[in-house]
């Protein structure tokens, strides 16, 4: 295409339609030509913007796969221009998903980095628009006792037992223990490595593997060249089985929105109930920042105990103490005083009397 200056771009169209193809060529002339005389900017669709977001974060972004399925369902957006889309829209067209509020801000998160990027980065838009998001409740933290963890690795069938068993040593995500591969364990140093690629954090992350890890390792051992776990007909486990996973969960008696995730949970609760402190429980999880792990916090209490004894300490002591203990130097000051007036006053009062006190039978 030739502008009115003079000057020649080329692109492709990224359709073999031919009327498309003219179609869009006479748009992006005439938007030009508008922006060339006018100082009119183009207008962009929503599915430039989305299309863009893909290719820009394909191979970046870990979760650019949920992006793609969340995308697909925002059919609603699809032709609109993106100068047209604005916090009533998009409310309305969240509102309409049978969802819950969570799934529902996973949404609105993904709508307003899309919005945020044509804005800041890609200059497809003027102004951003303002979206909040669903008030989240907050849950509690799904964790099992010893008993019945071994429960539930009783009722699972033997390979999904063998990964969870591992799941509950290590601590690692669902994806981590699934897509672990013979060359991140060195037995020899007693270490699984993790490269950036391949964690949530992107930062790489090397943990120690203690007597239960290693045991379950051991029993896949020749089951695979490349893989740790199987499944039964000796391939990579790609995803869990979800059916087979309610049914060993409804055996072992354990609820039924226990997740897989959930043993991370548990991992995590059974080493801070073991006094492991947070900043540990941190860095062997692999996550971020301590307030990330906050959540397990409650779990152990006992940690402030010796903190909360000071107050026996102080109460047990005698009468004086207990008033003066933590009272500031002026008003100790203050009642040593008051001890020296009365003692004055009681020396006054003798010699009134004509009588020493110190001569007294």
């Amino acid at each position: 295409m030739t502008l009115a200056s003079g000057k020649r771009i080329r692109g492709s169209t990224h359709t073999k339609d031919k009327r498309q193809a003219e179609e869009l060529h006479d748009k992006l002339k005439h938007e030009t030509w508008r922006y060339a005389n006018l100082g009119e900017k183009p207008k962009y669709l929503w599915d430039e913007a989305a299309l863009r977001w893909i290719k820009e974060k394909t191979g970046v972004k870990k979760s650019i796969k949920a992006d793609i399925s969340r995308l697909r369902q925002l059919t609603e957006l699809r032709g609109v221009y993106l100068h047209h889309i604005d916090r009533n829209l998009i409310t309305s067209v969240i509102n309409e998903k049978n969802c819950s509020d969570s799934t529902k801000n996973r949404y609105l998160a993904l709508i307003r980095a899309i919005l945020n990027a044509c804005v800041r980065e890609w200059d497809m838009l003027d102004k951003n628009v303002h979206i909040k998001l669903f008030q989240e409740p907050k849950h509690r933290v799904k964790w099992l006792w010893p008993k019945d963890a071994r429960k539930l690795l009783n009722c699972l069938i033997p390979y999904m037992a063998d990964m969870a068993e591992y799941d509950l040593a290590t601590g690692l995500r669902q994806a981590n223990v699934f897509d672990l591969r013979w060359q991140q364990i060195d037995f020899q140093r007693r270490t699984c490595e993790y490269y950036p690629e391949n964690m949530k954090s992107g930062k790489p992350l090397v943990i120690p593997l203690n007597d239960t890890a290693i045991n379950v390792l051991a029993r896949q051992l020749g089951k695979h060249e490349k893989y740790v776990f199987v499944h039964s007909r000796n391939q990579p486990v790609k995803s869990l089985n979800y059916k087979l996973w309610k049914e060993a969960l409804d055996k072992a008696g354990i609820e039924e929105d226990f997740h897989w995730h959930d043993l991370r949970h548990t991992w995590a609760s059974w080493l801070v109930q073991n006094g492991v402190s947070l900043y540990a429980l941190k860095e062997m999880g692999g996550w971020q920042s301590l307030e990330m792990v906050q959540k397990y916090a409650h779990l152990a209490p006992e940690h402030l105990v010796k903190h909360a004894m000071k107050i026996d300490n102080i109460m047990t002591s005698n009468c004086h103490n207990f008033v003066t203990a933590n009272k500031p130097e002026e008003e100790v000051v203050t009642v040593e005083m008051m001890r020296k007036m009365l003692k004055e006053m009681e020396n006054k009062w003798w010699v009134v009397r004509g009588s020493n006190p110190g001569q007294m039978d």
